[in-house]
C-alpha cells in the first residue's frame, strides 16, 4: 500500500490489549506509518491482542519504547509534529478545525488518565473530539479511529 501521509501513533500507557488490538486494526485500514507502544502498553508479543487486531499487527510497523517522552524528543528532532488527543478546556483545538502538518505523530493515552501532563507539554498541538452527550470521553480505540481518519482525510 502506498502511504499518502506520514503518520505515527504513540500509544502511551494503554491498559487493555483489546484497545491496542483495535488500534492496530484501524491503523492498518488508515495506512499508518508506524505505531509506538509505550510504557505499560501491551505489544503483539502478548496473547490476546491478535483476537481483536485480526492479523493487522503483521502489516503495521510497530516498536516498543519504554518512555514516550524520550520518543517524542527524538521524533521532534526529525521534524515530526506532535499532536495529543485530549480534551482540555480552553487549550485544545476542536478536531474539525484542526489543520494537520505532516509528518505527524498522534498521542493517545491511558483509558482513565488520558495523555499525561508531561506529554501534553511536549505536544505541538492538542486536539479534542467535540462531545454532545453527558460523557466527556470515548473509548481510546474509538477516539483514535475518529481522530485518525479526520487527520488522514485533511
Amino acid at each position: 500500500m502506498k502511504r499518502i501521509k506520514e503518520v505515527y501513533i504513540i500509544c502511551d500507557h494503554i491498559r487493555s490489549l483489546y484497545n491496542v488490538g483495535s488500534i492496530f486494526r484501524t491503523a492498518d485500514a488508515m495506512g499508518v506509518t508506524k505505531i509506538y507502544l509505550c510504557g505499560i502498553t501491551g505489544t503483539p508479543l502478548q496473547s490476546g491482542l491478535q483476537k481483536v487486531s485480526l492479523g493487522a499487527e503483521n502489516f503495521v510497523a510497530w516498536e516498543y519504547k519504554k518512555s514516550a517522552s524520550l520518543l517524542i524528543n527524538s521524533l521532534k528532532k526529525q521534524g515530526v509534529k506532535i499532536v495529543a488527543l485530549e480534551l482540555l478546556a480552553g487549550q485544545s483545538i476542536d478536531l474539525k478545525k484542526f489543520k494537520p502538518q505532516f509528518p505527524l505523530a498522534l498521542i493517545v493515552g491511558n483509558e482513565v488518565e488520558g495523555v499525561s501532563k508531561n506529554l501534553l507539554k511536549k505536544a505541538d498541538d492538542i486536539v479534542h473530539i467535540p462531545m454532545s452527550g453527558q460523557k466527556e470521553s470515548l473509548n481510546v480505540a474509538v477516539a483514535f479511529g475518529i481522530a485518525g481518519y479526520s487527520i488522514m482525510s485533511s
